[in-house]
């Protein structure tokens, strides 16, 4: 009976140990997919290669420092291509000074160039509807959005950091 109750008492607790240890194998494999955006920034960090915060780098190139939410911290810049990814932690709306919308998806991608992004990816503009922002540019006080159509706005709507609110979708 002693035999009995062993075998069963370990394949229980083998049984238990199992569905442990495949539970802490998802967790990491949803945290990692969780971070995936941040995963570059991150090993940089880790190497030691300093980046600048995204403030400074739109400023180097000419342009409006609170285009993105203030919680777009991590990004991704090669020099070489000129492309630029930006991280932001959940979707999200940003209004402006001059009451015109901003939408971002978690991760929006432009190539930046002195006065310009280009060939944007994931920020949405609202006219009468939700439509894709292409470039954004920038001409002394002025600040161009290219969508569907032309909109220019004025620059010191844009040069504040401002907090996003978040939506359910993009």
């Amino acid at each position: 009976m002693d035999q009995i109750l062993n075998k069963v008492g370990s394949y229980w607790f083998n049984q238990k140990a199992n569905k442990q240890i495949d539970s802490v194998g998802q967790d990491i494999n949803s945290l990692t997919s969780s971070i995936e955006g941040g995963t570059k920034w991150l090993v940089n960090k880790l190497k030691g290669k300093m980046q600048k915060p995204l403030p400074e780098l739109l400023k180097e190139y000419d342009m409006a420092v609170g285009i993105f939410p203030r919680d777009a911290t991590n990004y991704e810049f090669n020099e070489e291509t000129r492309k630029l990814t930006v991280y932001i932690p959940s979707i999200c709306e940003v209004g402006y000074k001059d009451s015109s919308v901003l939408r971002f998806f978690t991760t929006v991608t432009g190539y930046l160039e002195k006065g310009k992004l280009v060939d944007i990816e994931g920020i949405k503009t609202k006219m009468m509807i939700w439509v894709k922002v292409s470039s954004i540019s920038t001409e002394g006080s002025k600040i161009n959005f290219a969508a569907s159509m032309k909109k220019a706005r004025s620059r010191e709507a844009y040069e504040v950091l401002r907090d996003g609110v978040s939506v359910d979708k993009f």
